[in-house]
C-alpha cells in the first residue's frame, strides 16, 4: 500500500464504509417495533410475523462463518458494494411488497448484505491502522453502530403513526443509492486477494448447525422448551456445530479459523462479548414488555424511554475508544460493568408506580456501562491476533455475537415466563376478585423484576472474568510477542 493511500484516502475509505454499516443496521432494527402493524397489514400471526427478525438473524448467522474466505477471494470494492447492493434490493422488494412472502424475500435479501458488512468493516481496520491506534477508530465506527438502533425505535414508531409503513424501506433507498456511488468513485481495496478454494462440505455443516442452533433457541421463547421442533433443532445444530468445529481444526485452509482460541486474551474477551450481548438483547426485549404489557405504555413511548441512553451511548463511543488506547481495555471493562451492575441493581424490584424518568435514568447508566465495553471488547478481541488471523477472528465475534443474541432472548424470555405463571397462580390464590387485567399487568412486572435477577448474575460473571484480562503493559507485550512469533516463522 502506498504512502498516498495510506494517509490521504483513509479517512474517505472510512467514511463510506461507516456510512454502510450505519445504514446496514439502521435497516436491521428498524422493523421490530413494526411487527404488531405487519400483523394487521398482511393478515399473519405473530409466529409468522416474527420470521421478518428471526429470518433476517438466520441468514445472518448463516453468513458471517463464510466472510473469511469471502474476503479472501474477493476485494474490499466488491464485497462492499455488492453487500449495498443485496440492501438496495431488499429495500425495493419491501417498499412494492403485495403479501408477506414477498416482504420476507426483501428482508431475507437485505440480510445477506447486512452479513458481510460488518465483519469487512473489522478485516479493513486491521489492515489501515496499527494496534495503537484501533480503539480511537473502533470508537468511531461505534458511534455509527449504535446511533443507528438508538434512533430506529423512535424513528420507526413515528413512521408507522404518522406515514405508511412502506416509508421503513423508502426512506433508506436514497441514501443506500449514495453510498453506493460513493464506493464506486473512493473505494480502494486494502488487502490481496487469493484463489483459495471454498470448503462446500464445511459451509454446508456451518449452515445447518449454525441455521439450527439460532432457529431453535429463537423459538425456544414462543414455542416452550419442549416443543418437539426446539429439541430437535437445537440438538441436531449442537452436533452438526461440533462437527464443523473438528473440521475446521483438522484442515489446512479452514473455513473459519478456530486457532483463534489459542490466544488467551481473545478468548476472554469472546466470552465477555457472549455475556454482555445476552444482557443487551434481553434488555431491549425485557423493557418493552414490562412498560407494554405491565405499564400500558405504547411502542412509540418504549422507543422514546430508550432513546436518550442510546444516543449516550453513541456519543460516548468514540471517548472509550481514545481511553482504550490510552489505558488499555481492563479499566475500561471493570467500569463498564460496574455501571451495568448498578443498572440491573435498579430493575430487580419494579412496581406499578416505578416512573417513567427513573427508569429513562436506569437506562442511561446501562448505556453508559455498554459504552466503556461494547468496541473496546471488539478490539482487544482483535488486537491480541496477528494480522493474518483478523478475518477470522472478526468472522468468530460475530458469529459469537448472533448465537449469543439468539441464546440470551430465548434464555431471558424463558425466565420471564416461568416467573410470570408462578406469580399468577400465587396472586389468584391469594387475591381471587382481581381482574383479569390487574392479574396480566401485575404478573408482567415480577416476572420482569425476575429475569432482571438473572441478568444481574449474569454481570458479575462477566466482571469477574474481566479481572483476568491482563493490564495494558502486559497486553501491548503479548501483542508485540505474537508479531514477533510470526515475523519468525
Amino acid at each position: 500500500m502506498n504512502k498516498e493511500i495510506t494517509e490521504k484516502n483513509k479517512k474517505i475509505l472510512l467514511i463510506v464504509l461507516i456510512a454502510g454499516c450505519f445504514l446496514s443496521t439502521l435497516n436491521q432494527t428498524l422493523l421490530n417495533v413494526a411487527l404488531s402493524s405487519f400483523m394487521d397489514v398482511f393478515h399473519v400471526t405473530a409466529a409468522t410475523v416474527q420470521w421478518l427478525s428471526t429470518g433476517f438473524m438466520l441468514v445472518n448467522g448463516v453468513l458471517v462463518p463464510i466472510t473469511a474466505f469471502l474476503m479472501k477471494r474477493f476485494t474490499t470494492r466488491q464485497l462492499f458494494i455488492s453487500s449495498m447492493f443485496f440492501l438496495l434490493i431488499g429495500a425495493v422488494l419491501g417498499a412494492s411488497a403485495m403479501n408477506f412472502g414477498m416482504l420476507l424475500t426483501g428482508r431475507m435479501i437485505q440480510a445477506i448484505g447486512a452479513g458481510i458488512i460488518i465483519p469487512l468493516l473489522m478485516t479493513v481496520i486491521l489492515y489501515l491502522y496499527p494496534s495503537e491506534k484501533r480503539g480511537s477508530i473502533m470508537g468511531t465506527i461505534g458511534f455509527a453502530m449504535i446511533f443507528a438502533p438508538a434512533i430506529a425505535p423512535t424513528l420507526s414508531g413515528f413512521i408507522i403513526e404518522y406515514v405508511s409503513w412502506r416509508w421503513l424501506f423508502i426512506v433508506l433507498a436514497p441514501f443506500i443509492l449514495i453510498v453506493i456511488v460513493l464506493a464506486f468513485k473512493y473505494l480502494m481495496n486494502v488487502a490481496e486477494t487469493s484463489k483459495s478454494k471454498l470448503d462446500i462440505a464445511s459451509v454446508i455443516l456451518s449452515s445447518i448447525g449454525f441455521g439450527c442452533i439460532l432457529f431453535g433457541f429463537s423459538s425456544a421463547g414462543s414455542k416452550g422448551w419442549d416443543d418437539p421442533i426446539v429439541i430437535t433443532t437445537i440438538i441436531v445444530g449442537i452436533i452438526v456445530t461440533t462437527l464443523f468445529c473438528l473440521r475446521q481444526i483438522k484442515s489446512n485452509d479452514p473455513l473459519l479459523n478456530l486457532s483463534v482460541f489459542k490466544y488467551k486474551i481473545f478468548t476472554l474477551t469472546s466470552f465477555i462479548n457472549i455475556l454482555i450481548t445476552m444482557i443487551m438483547y434481553a434488555d431491549l426485549i425485557l423493557l418493552p414488555i414490562y412498560l407494554q404489557n405491565g405499564r400500558g405504555f405504547s411502542a412509540f413511548e418504549a422507543g422514546l424511554l430508550l432513546l436518550p441512553g442510546a444516543v449516550l451511548n453513541a456519543l460516548l463511543s468514540p471517548i472509550t475508544g481514545k481511553m482504550y488506547d490510552k489505558y488499555g481495555a481492563r479499566p475500561l471493562f471493570i467500569t463498564g460493568l460496574l455501571f451495568i451492575i448498578i443498572s440491573m441493581c435498579g430493575v430487580i424490584n419494579l412496581s406499578a408506580s416505578t416512573t417513567f424518568m427513573y427508569l429513562m435514568v436506569r437506562t442511561c447508566i446501562l448505556r453508559i456501562g455498554l459504552s466503556f465495553i461494547t468496541m473496546p471488547l471488539n478490539t482487544a478481541g482483535l488486537n491480541a491476533l496477528p494480522r493474518e488471523l483478523g478475518s477470522h477472528g472478526s468472522a468468530v465475534n460475530n458469529t459469537v455475537r448472533q448465537l449469543a443474541g439468539a441464546i440470551g432472548t430465548a434464555v431471558v424470555i424463558t425466565v420471564y415466563t416461568i416467573q410470570a405463571t408462578s406469580h399468577a397462580s400465587k396472586l389468584s390464590m391469594e387475591n381471587e376478585n382481581i381482574s383479569a387485567r390487574q392479574l396480566a399487568e401485575l404478573t408482567s412486572i415480577f416476572g420482569s423484576s425476575d429475569a432482571y435477577v438473572f441478568m444481574l448474575v449474569l454481570s458479575i460473571v462477566a466482571l469477574i472474568v474481566a479481572f483476568f484480562m491482563p493490564k495494558k503493559s502486559a497486553l501491548e507485550k503479548s501483542v508485540t510477542k505474537t508479531v514477533l512469533q510470526k515475523s519468525k516463522s
